[in-house]
């Protein structure tokens, strides 16, 4: 009879969660993770077949759903418009002036890091990518309708242009996190909308 788990997988997940994170896929060893948790190597892999990388492309799809939200906050709404989107890029630059933030975003980390190499991680960054794109698009379309932009946008195209800027704007903020330097490289973005 196998022993029960004197672990929660949850637990171990966030705290791998974290450690990609703060370190990137390759810079994380599951010895690194066995220190964290606490929890034994075959017990890790017991927990989670595939070691590693299935640890991994679960705690990227945790991030998605714990963290993302947060981050996208009322982007996410029906009645979202052009407000909504500036909030979401002054969180940004917001997030990108503190040390927690210039850790930067897991799934973008993960698209400069592993995307070109590992189909499952681009799967999940293009998943991220395509909600954020969605969002931004229906806030734009909501805007247009709003008379908030100029009536010839097309809120689909600018959406993809806005996604670029803010997976850009992570970047920059990663090596020169400089209030305006970003501010901007947003206002910049926003110019074309109007």
């Amino acid at each position: 009879m196998p022993r029960p788990r004197e672990f929660e997988p949850e637990a171990v997940l966030d705290v791998a969660m974290h450690r990609f994170w703060e370190r990137g896929y390759r810079a994380t060893s599951i010895e690194d993770l066995v220190k964290a948790t606490g929890v034994k190597p075959g017990s890790i892999y017991s927990a989670f077949p595939g070691g590693k990388q299935a640890l991994f492309l679960l705690s990227l799809e945790r991030y998605s759903k714990l963290v993302v939200p947060q981050k996208l906050g009322e982007l996410e709404g029906a009645h979202a418009g052009l407000a909504e989107v500036r909030g979401y890029f002054d969180g940004l630059v917001r997030d990108l002036l503190t040390p927690e933030g210039r850790q930067g975003c897991l799934l973008v980390n993960t698209a400069i890091e592993k995307a070109a190499e590992d189909d499952a991680a681009a799967a999940v960054v293009r998943g991220h990518l395509a909600r954020l794109e969605r969002n931004m698009a229906a806030a734009l379309e909501n805007a247009r309708h709003r008379g908030e932009v100029r009536q010839d946008l097309d809120p689909t195209t600018a959406a993809r242009v806005l996604v670029a800027t803010c997976q850009g704007l992570m970047v920059v903020g990663k090596a020169n996190p400089d209030e305006g330097v970003l501010t901007a490289i947003v206002d910049g973005a926003f110019g074309n909308l109007v």
